[in-house]
Parts: structure tokens; sequence; C-alpha cells
């Protein structure tokens, strides 16, 4: 909202000149975030210069179209000695951070510094709204001229699935940056092969910074944690230009603080009803003075979390929770059963074949309404139902599991179609 307190202007004969006078004084009202002097440059004033309403209606106008501020107002008060400009501002919370993708040239100071010397109201986080995301990319397309680098800037807004913006993403476009090779400062010789199997797929591709998290969390992380390196921790890969033209080509390290090797002291159980404790143990067999393989335990909590599901216990979850003991360098798992509630088989449909078809296959399905639901049910099923069915092999199944939350039933829908 834009709000103007005073005008002025007079008229001379049959036409209109506007009157303007030397901008003697800007005060800002309603920032804590910035300070004057970047309003000012922003607002593209400054002091001493010949000013009218239009001007003021300008430098209001950028301020707002940055998407920075709520509400944008100004008044002036006029003299012999000059005019006097007062802007009030109300600043806008709702910000999101910048991530250079594969700005390989320079580091995040950097380029925020570089930023801020065409910007003035550009820090690290850009409104939802507004055209400083715009303002941003021209600003680094005019410094990747400066540099002398190929490309061109661009961004995504970056947000979870169906999610609010939580970043603004800028890349170099139509500049391949290639990875020529990878590192792992702080690891041992003794995980520097499993490091680069893991991290194989990196090689010889683009570089985005994007990605790199990604990698770290699910492919080089796995390799400490199955080992007993349970508080094992990567620090962000930093990228390093080995030779640049046409493309640019990187070394990218990846620093790895392991910390301790921990070492299992035992499994105990709470929380399980439904299976005896010895049953379940026998799906988790990591043994007692050996690295606790984390990885490997996830593996075996989802063998058992599948054996409740042939109970009709389809919610059920095991949260392990470690005690470890840091002198001793060793850990004890406590997993944390919970069963919910057992789920009910309801209704079966069974459409896409002929009527006789129909009727074999009600028959040969074995769980009944009211039974437990057995969640591993399907896959067998399937397995027997073409010999049993006298089914035809040209024909596709779309199975479908309907869960009804509020009675804990589950009903099943086999469509069939032409493959």
């Amino acid at each position: 909202m834009v709000l103007l307190l005073c005008a002025l202007s007079f008229g001379q004969g049959a036409g209109k000149a506007k009157l303007s006078y030397k901008l003697i004084a800007v005060h800002v009202k309603g920032v804590n975030h910035y300070k004057k002097d970047q309003i000012v440059s922003a607002a593209g004033l400054h002091l001493g210069q010949m000013v009218a309403e239009n001007d003021f209606k300008a430098a209001i106008d950028r301020l707002g179209s940055t998407g920075l501020f709520n509400d944008v107002a100004y008044s002036y008060q006029y003299s012999t000695a000059g005019c006097n400009l007062e802007i009030q501002l109300t600043e806008n919370d709702k910000l999101a951070p910048v991530v250079f993708d594969n700005f390989v040239w320079f580091s995040d100071d950097e380029l925020f510094s570089l930023l801020r010397s065409h910007l003035p109201l550009f820090e690290d986080k850009l409104p939802l709204g507004g055209s400083l995301s715009d303002q941003v990319s021209d600003a680094l397309n005019e410094i990747l001229v400066e540099r002398k680098i190929g490309g061109k800037a661009e961004y995504i807004r970056g947000a979870a699935m169906n999610g609010p913006v939580d970043s603004y993403i800028y890349k170099v476009s139509f500049h391949p940056v290639v990875v020529q090779s990878i590192e792992f400062p702080g690891a041992a010789q003794t995980e520097v092969p499993a490091l680069q199997a893991a991290a194989k797929q990196v090689l010889g591709k683009n570089y985005l910074r994007s990605e790199m998290e990604p990698q770290e969390k699910y492919s080089l992380l796995p390799v400490y944690l199955a080992r007993g390196y349970l508080k094992a921790h990567f620090e962000e890969a930093r990228p390093k230009v080995v030779s640049d033209g046409p493309q640019t080509m990187v070394d990218v390290s990846f620093p790895v603080t392991p910390g301790t090797q921990y070492k299992l002291t035992g499994i105990e159980w709470t929380g399980n009803t439904a299976f005896p404790t010895d049953q379940l143990q026998k799906l988790v067999p990591l043994k007692t003075g050996e690295p606790a393989n984390a990885v490997q335990l996830q593996q075996d909590i989802e063998a058992v979390q599948k054996l409740y599901g042939t109970k009709g216990y389809l919610a059920a979850q095991v949260h392990p929770d470690p005690a470890m003991d840091d002198t001793q360098a060793t850990v004890h798992y406590t997993l944390n059963v919970r069963e919910g509630d057992v789920y009910r088989m309801a209704d079966l449909e069974i459409d896409g074949v002929a009527d006789d078809v129909v009727k074999r296959m009600t028959t040969q399905w074995q769980m009944k309404k009211g039974d437990p639901f057995d969640d591993s049910y399907l896959s067998r099923f399937f397995s027997s139902m073409y010999r049993d069915a006298t089914l035809s092999r040209s024909l596709n199944v779309a199975p479908k599991r309907i869960v009804n939350q509020s009675d804990k039933t589950v009903s099943v829908v086999l469509h069939f179609v032409p493959k």
C-alpha cells in the first residue's frame, strides 16, 4: 500500500510545470532489519538531488516491488532550504533462504558480498513474492559477465511436495560443471574404497550442491553406520575448480568426522504382545561384541514390521532407542514396539474377467471377511491364481488396497486389464 500524505505542483500559463526541490533529508520509519542508507540507496535516491513528486513515487515503487515490505508510504515537507522526505515501511518476515547450486567459482560469502554491491537490500533470504528474486538473477548474470564465465543464471523456487516455498535455488545453466574426482578428508584408508564405491555415481556427472547432501545422507553415511560409527558426520561437500573452459571441471571433497566406533552389548524388547520376544529376536541377528551395524538393524526392524503386517497390525512400528556409553565405546538397544490396532479383511471385489473366473478366484481367496488382514497374502495369491483360476496370462492385474481407518478394515479390489 502506498500512501501519499502531501503533494506539490504549480501551474504556469496554459501549461503546468512540476515544482522540484533539493532533497536535504530522508527519514525512514518502521524498519528493524535494514539501515536507512540501504533503504535510500535501494529507493534510487541520494541527498542533494533535485526531486519532485514523481521521483518519490518511483522510489516508493522500487521499494514496494521488491516484496520485502508489506506496506510502503511516504510524506514530504518543503521549505526554502529544500525537501524532507519520510518513508514509512512494514517489513515482510516471510522469507526463504538462497542456495547457490553450482556457482563453484565463488564462496557463499563472496557471492553475498558481490550481490549486496549490486542490490543494497539483498542479504541471504528472499521474499516469496516481488521482483527481488529476478533482480538477483540479473545481478548474478552481470557478475558472470564480469568474471568472463559462460552460462546464464536462473532460479527455481524450492519446496517439499505440495508444500510452501522453502528456498530459492540459483543455478548456472548452459555451462556444464562436471565432477572430475572425489575425495574424503578425515576418512581412514579402510573406509575409502567403500566410500568411493558409494559415490561412484557422482563421477562424470554435473555438480549440483542440492544433490550432494542427499548423496552424503543416503550413500556415504551408511558406510559408517554399517560399521558402528553411529555419530559419524559429513560436512557440506566442497567443490574445487581444477580447469575452466567450455565446461568447468571440479574436484569434490566430502569431509567426514567418523567419531567413535560402537560395539553392541545387547538388545531388549518392550511393548510386544502379539509375538514373543524370542520370535522377534530371530529377525534381528546382530551379535554382541561386534560393531553395531545400524544399517542392518534398520533392515531387520522393517522385517519385524512386515511380520506384524501378517497378523493385521498394519500400523505397527518399532523404534530403536540406543543407549551409548562413550567411555566404553558400546551401545545397548531397546526396541520399542508400538503394535497399534488389528485391521481385518472387509470386501473383495474382482472385475475385468468373466463371471465364472470371478467365482473361481473368490473361492480360492482364503482370507475371509473378518479375518485379521494378512499384508503378505496378496503376493502369495498372485503366485497361484493363474493356475488355480485358469486365468489367461494375457491380462494384467492392478490390485488396490482400501484401508478404512474408522472401522479398521481393509477392502481389496483386483482390477484386470488386457496387456
